[in-house]
């Protein structure tokens, strides 16, 4: 079998090492858009930049000829940020097998189409819209790839090709479990991210655990409310690619999100923040994507319109806390149907 893994970040890096681990056998192949580091990932077997300090399988191959590392593969797993990912897709789309699975392990909304990483794929390789799946659930590529027990969720309309991916990517120390909800694995993916960024500056500003426990909680009721309008399933939300996902970004110290968020509680600009974390801050482009969905749909979403305008408006962050704290009285608990998911054949 070949697989090809397209996006040398940390995570795209993490998961190659897991294949090429598990199928040493196979043809493994991880393309990077810079020609430097293929060159490290070769000569040393490490990516310094993105997850230094793990050594990577002697048979991962690495390439940044996007040709070689699709000819032939039979899954292909896209990880590039999601500001990339249609344009990424649509280079594939002309190379890639006809039959091949294509996975999508990116966290996002794309900013001016407001779509989810699946529906952008779909759209640019049209002809593989059912054969494709999202990887999700609370994964630091840091602790993946030290081998520290880790579980995701891969998400396919078709039971067959979840199981298939489930087989291809189960490691004693990586657990994958399978879930129909494309919709609803990939929207907690993206916007936990969102709540993280408010959980480093509820820190960054001082503030204890009560403060933190409160907005992932109201948070994950917000990322439900939105989820059900949008056509995701409640439950969903209540596993790894929700709450899962939700604790793991807004407590971690690898958490880019929870970074960016101390750094923007220092007074920092976005510019200052994306400097200086070194990798992409996804929750930054989701809040603004996220903020729209709300709007369009008149979905209530007091934190994410809260950090929409602290991110694009200039808003004080204590204002902000001020007004989410001085909001007129409601229920806690929204009462939702539960309906029972059907795969596809």
């Amino acid at each position: 079998m070949k697989i090809a893994v397209i996006g040398a970040g940390s995570w795209g890096t993490a998961i190659s090492a897991m294949l090429a681990e598990k199928h040493p056998a196979s043809d493994i192949r991880l393309w990077a858009r810079s020609p430097e580091t293929v060159a490290e990932i070769h000569q040393v077997k490490e990516n310094r930049r993105y997850l230094p300090g793990v050594l990577l399988p002697q048979s991962l191959q690495c390439t940044s000829d996007l040709k070689e590392s699709l000819a032939g593969a039979a899954v292909v797993v896209m990880v590039t940020p999601s500001h990339a990912v249609r344009e990424i897709a649509r280079k594939v789309a002309p190379i890639i097998s006809p039959d091949a699975v294509i996975v999508s392990a990116t966290k996002g909304l794309e900013e001016v189409s407001l779509k989810r990483m699946s529906q952008i794929i779909a759209e640019e390789i049209p002809g593989l819209a059912s054969r494709i799946a999202v990887m999700s659930g609370p994964n630091h590529a840091e602790e993946v790839g030290r081998k520290y027990p880790s579980t995701t969720v891969i998400a396919a309309k078709k039971k067959a090709i979840a199981e298939q991916l489930q087989d291809l990517f189960m490691l004693p120390y990586f657990r994958v479990y399978t879930n129909p909800d494309v919709m609803g694995v990939e929207l907690g993916g993206a916007l936990k991210n969102i709540i993280a960024l408010g959980a480093g500056i509820a820190d960054g500003m001082g503030f204890g655990d009560n403060s933190k426990a409160a907005l992932m909680t109201r948070g994950l009721a917000e990322i439900v409310r939105l989820g059900i309008a949008l056509g995701a399933r409640p439950l969903t939300f209540a596993g790894l690619s929700g709450v899962g996902d939700l604790m793991v970004t807004c407590t971690s110290k690898h958490s880019r999100n929870y970074r960016a968020g101390l750094l923007l509680a220092q007074g920092k600009t976005i510019s200052e923040v994306c400097g200086a974390t070194n990798m992409v801050v996804e929750g930054i482009r989701t809040a603004k994507a996220a903020y729209s969905l709300a709007q369009q749909n008149q979905i209530v979403m007091p934190i994410t319109e809260q950090m929409y305008h602290v991110l694009y408006n200039h808003k004080p962050a204590k204002e902000a806390v001020l007004e989410l704290m001085t909001r007129g009285k409601t229920h806690e608990v929204e009462e939702v149907a539960v309906e029972p998911i059907d795969w596809e054949n």
